[in-house]
């Protein structure tokens, strides 16, 4: 097996993980957006006019990109939105332990919920979700999958 072939099925696990943490951490999200728009309000980064929206559209953005990494499908596309919105929570956190606040990401549990504060952890925590989810987005080949089920239909057996 090739180093690139040995990847691509190591991408598969991975793309796996990727897609159950972001199903996991959007569910709470869709179950209670009042309490993730004040999770985000809380960040103070954005202008209060979009704080509402991105609380409501975000969670359904992580879920489609969580359940086309589970169904392999189009996760190449998946793989780039999950990168995306890592950079993006990146930057809100790194901005918000700058400025010394005190909070809970917001990631899996709302803030009135017992959750460990920001820090450095969490940070390393981030990159190497992000760090995955590069992986994901290089290496992926679509070798288990709707795609891969698709293709294999498509081309015969």
């Amino acid at each position: 097996m090739t180093a690139g072939r040995a990847a691509a099925w190591l991408a598969v696990p991975a793309r796996w993980y990727l897609g159950v943490l972001f199903v996991g951490a959007c569910l709470h999200k869709i179950a209670d957006p009042r309490a993730f728009a004040l999770d985000v309000a809380t960040y103070d980064v954005l202008p209060l006019v979009v704080i509402n929206v991105v609380a409501i559209v975000l969670p359904w953005v992580e879920l489609a990109a969580g359940g086309m990494l589970l169904a392999g499908t189009r996760t190449r596309a998946a793989a780039l939105l999950v990168t995306a919105m890592m950079l993006v929570f990146l930057v809100a956190l790194l901005s918000a332990l700058s400025r010394g606040l005190d909070m809970s990401c917001g990631c899996f549990a709302s803030q009135g919920a017992e959750e460990h504060p920001i820090s450095r952890l969490t940070v390393l925590r981030d990159l190497g979700w992000t760090g995955l989810a590069v992986f994901v987005l290089l290496f992926d080949r679509s070798l288990a999958g709707l795609d891969a089920l698709i293709g294999r239909r498509r081309n015969g057996p």
